[in-house]
């Protein structure tokens, strides 16, 4: 959502800093949070989609055909190209115009709103214990990064990398810089980050939820299933992951419109839809 134009001193727009100087002590270990039902309960686009509808961007009727891809996804338990191909083809059509000042002011407002509730209070705990180890902490996620950057922050969190739409003169453009960060992308942008801040692999560790996130997790030197997908589960018990699971009851695992939902398919499209039915 930034382009390296509006931001010249960063190298990759997708990071933002989100924290305060900690006095980090341990500079070579870092660990990467996925955000949708690893970090928070449920979807952060769906939250901020709520917010967008209570606020009239777009339709109650709009917001139930979100929810309904959301719930698909949880039904059949994959996701298809296609879907993430038509998420993308979504975002485009609907950013191109809006300013981003006014999503990072709904954001900051949404999060207060329908977020900061949802923070599962053991993911927050892990974190912490990275941060009072002297480690870095990143949230790594689909969401748009101007929405990632608020969780980010908002946690105490190092920064953020989430998916980026190009602005112009602060303006969406309608294009995006690169791909939606969902699946090897993140972990192409993971591996780019620990690069450039000259960080060790085997001495990071990364928390997801989905299947989706195992090149992510396999790439670490400690990797944590968290609240996971039956597929996760499953390749965290072949691989001696740890598992952590902060859900009540294992019926949570099936709950579908809040839940992990097919993030790559609708990242950026829900929350780009807040022009859609104005413009009509």
């Amino acid at each position: 959502m930034r382009t390296t134009e509006d931001r010249p001193d960063r190298e990759d727009p997708s990071v933002t800093d989100g924290g305060p100087d900690t006095g980090l002590s341990d500079l070579t270990a870092a660990a990467f949070f996925d955000c949708d039902n690893t970090m928070m309960m449920g979807s952060s686009i769906f939250h901020v989609a709520r917010g967008m509808a209570a606020r009239n961007f777009f339709t109650t009727s709009d917001l139930l055909g979100f929810a309904w891809q959301q719930l698909k996804f949880r039904i059949g338990g994959k996701e298809y190209a296609s879907d993430v191909q038509s998420g993308r083809e979504q975002a485009l059509s609907f950013a191109a115009g809006r300013r981003v000042d006014e999503l990072i002011s709904m954001g900051e407002e949404i999060y207060d709103e329908l977020m900061a509730d949802k923070i599962w209070a053991g993911t927050r705990a892990l974190a912490q214990l990275h941060l009072d180890a002297g480690q870095r902490v990143w949230l790594v996620t689909a969401t748009p990064v101007e929405i990632a950057e608020i969780i980010a922050r908002r946690l105490g969190l190092t920064g953020a990398l989430g998916t980026v739409s190009e602005t112009k003169d602060g303006v969406y453009t309608g294009r995006l810089v690169g791909d939606l960060l969902h699946g090897k992308a993140k972990a192409h942008a993971v591996r780019a980050l620990v690069a450039r801040e000259g960080l060790d692999l085997r001495r990071c560790a990364a928390y997801s939820d989905s299947i989706n996130d195992v090149p992510m997790l396999s790439m670490v030197g400690t990797a944590v299933a968290v609240n996971p997908d039956s597929g996760l589960r499953e390749v965290a018990r072949q691989r001696g992951w740890e598992i952590r699971d902060f859900r009540t009851g294992r019926k949570a695992a099936k709950i579908g419109i809040p839940s992990a939902l097919g993030a790559g398919a609708l990242a950026g499209a829900v929350v780009a839809g807040l022009a859609y039915r104005k413009r009509r």
